[in-house]
């Protein structure tokens, strides 16, 4: 199916809400057909853009999909962050409360059923800009974490690298051992392992 023109104001003008638009059309293509049928000529057509307008901006679908699938990422971290408490309670709640919401979103969902080595390709597979987006949030995170006394010293760089070996761990191996790690006892021991390496050493000692 041909990319049609867009007409004279039909999308926004401004980068960050075309940008916005041709993700949303992203998401709609790969929640219908997958990420293997998803092309940038179907997303553009969506977006109601140009097809030139789509590859000025990513240069062929893993490169759009794998941003888009980052932005769900840190869209549902960010969301289930809790408000209170200090920052470790924060971060540690926000990634048990997202990685809950990603095993259960229709999105992830589809993917990791008809396309789970291209989600561990996308998201999981290099340290690129996706994962760089990630790890700046935990990052974020733990930085406010060191200065409240709830995050052990350490470089933050380095700490939210391992922060995001053992969430991804979680999501993406979650179903191998779903016999012995449903999802209430996956959220538990989840948070048992994130909050305890990110304690600080005398807090860890008195929890031992």
């Amino acid at each position: 199916m041909r990319s049609q023109p867009v007409s004279a104001g039909a999308v926004p003008e401004d980068a960050g809400s075309v940008d916005r638009l041709i993700l949303d059309a992203a998401r709609d293509c790969v929640a219908e057909f997958g990420v293997r049928r998803t092309t940038l000529a179907e997303v553009a057509r969506r977006a109601r853009v140009s097809r030139p307008t789509v590859y000025r901006r990513w240069p062929d679908s893993s490169a759009l999909i794998g941003e888009l699938l980052v932005r769900e990422l840190r869209a549902i971290i960010t969301a289930a962050m809790p408000e209170s408490g200090n920052a470790r309670t924060r971060l540690v709640g926000g990634i048990i409360d997202g990685a809950a919401q990603v095993r259960s979103n229709p999105l992830f969902g589809k993917i990791f059923r008809t396309d789970t080595d291209l989600m561990l390709t996308y998201v999981f597979g290099r340290l690129g800009r996706n994962q760089r987006e990630l790890l700046d949030l935990f990052g974020t995170g733990i930085r406010a974490g060191q200065a409240d006394g709830s995050v052990r010293h350490g470089d933050p760089a380095q700490l939210a690298a391992m922060v995001l070996l053992i969430a991804q761990s979680a999501v993406q191996s979650a179903a191998t051992v779903a016999e012995l790690l449903a999802g209430p006892a996956m959220d538990t021991e989840l948070r048992h392992a994130l909050d305890a390496y990110l304690a600080p050493e005398a807090l860890s000692s008195r929890k031992e």
